[in-house]
């Protein structure tokens, strides 16, 4: 009975979504989602099969809510271990790192748990901060400063919560940590050096006088660049630092002149708080020429595709990048906030 009850409502809710859905703004694409679902009953596939789909839409649905009336506001991910004590330098810095940034107009996601998450939720406090917790069987409880907000967010698997981690974040920090930090430094990587992740900066920081990152630094270089297993420019993708205004300013200045990009007809569209002159347009090109497929970066307004009207009044440079030397590209945005830095008015870089 309980069964068939349920079965009926549900009947009025697909009924009156279906009835809805020609009005609202993203119906096309929730069709398209309700086809996939569709089609998916029709394949054969186990129980566990179905409780893993079902799982995994109740973490989106609830990582959804909780970020979407943020959605306009620049978030940092600060990662690092859940074994550091609050009376460590490593915990400290974390924490005032996160005061740091939050200051500057920023929020502040972690892991929802011990050590430097819990740094980071503190820094940041209960308004600046989210939490994307992990369900564990040791470790890995919500911290004091996190628990019972409406921004924590409690998941089942680690592939959703990566997604929001790296889908939220405009900037990343990592503090030393485990294996678990060890998979989210070169997950970021990753996403960052094969272009499936925003752009966004990457600040790996160490304590003073402590060598973490700059060993991990070195092994890269020895066994991977050594190998010719990454290219030179892939070590423009981060910035190591132990102090404490250079982490800070590694990321704000990301955003001082550069906005935001986006792809439209294959050319990349970088959307800029202030327009650079014909000198600095001329010093890209002469100096970064080997990054484009073809033709030169220009200076534009915006594209009819771009739909996004509240920053339709950027400026854009506009260029065919190769979309390998990803390295490259974080260099020339590098050189792009220092060209223009002098005229840039961006008073808020946290805004998207």
């Amino acid at each position: 009975m309980h069964y068939s009850s349920s079965l009926e409502s549900l009947r009025a809710e697909v009924n009156t979504l279906l009835d809805h859905l020609p009005a609202m703004k993203h119906g096309p694409i929730i069709q398209q989602a309700l086809t996939t679902l569709v089609q998916m009953a029709e394949v054969e596939a186990d129980r566990l099969d179905w409780k893993i789909l079902n799982s995994a839409l109740q973490d989106m649905e609830q990582a959804f809510r909780a970020f979407y009336p943020y959605r306009h506001v620049r978030k940092i991910s600060i990662f690092g271990s859940a074994r550091i004590a609050p009376d460590t330098p490593a915990y400290q810095m974390a924490r005032e790192f996160a005061r740091c940034v939050t200051e500057q107009g920023f929020m502040v996601i972690t892991g929802g748990g011990p050590g430097v998450m819990q740094a980071g939720n503190e820094g940041a406090g209960p308004g600046g901060s989210f939490g994307l917790n992990i369900q564990l069987p040791f470790e890995q409880g919500s911290n004091p400063f996190i628990e019972d907000d409406s921004k924590l967010v409690n998941f089942k698997y680690f592939f959703t919560r990566k997604l929001f981690f790296l889908r939220e974040s405009d900037a990343l920090a990592l503090f030393p940590g485990g294996f678990g930090t060890m998979d989210e430094a070169f997950e970021c990587l990753t996403l960052m050096q094969t272009g499936k992740s925003g752009l966004v900066p990457l600040v790996l920081v160490d304590t003073p006088g402590s060598d973490y990152w700059r060993s991990w630094e070195a092994y890269m270089r020895e066994h991977l660049l050594g190998q010719g297993l990454i290219s030179p420019n892939d070590l423009h993708l981060f910035t190591i630092t132990d102090r404490l205004d250079v982490a800070c300013e590694a990321i704000a200045s990301f955003y001082r002149v550069y906005h935001s990009s986006r792809y439209v007809d294959g050319k990349l569209v970088l959307r800029l708080n202030s327009e650079l002159s014909d000198e600095d347009v001329a010093y890209l090109n002469d100096n970064f020429s080997s990054i484009l497929v073809q033709g030169q970066i220009v200076k534009q307004s915006a594209l009819p595709q771009e739909k996004e009207v509240d920053i339709a009044h950027l400026p854009r440079l506009v260029l065919e990048f190769n979309q390998r030397d990803l390295g490259q590209l974080y260099y020339m945005i590098r050189t792009i906030n220092k060209l223009g830095a002098a005229t840039s008015e961006a008073a808020h870089p946290e805004q998207k």
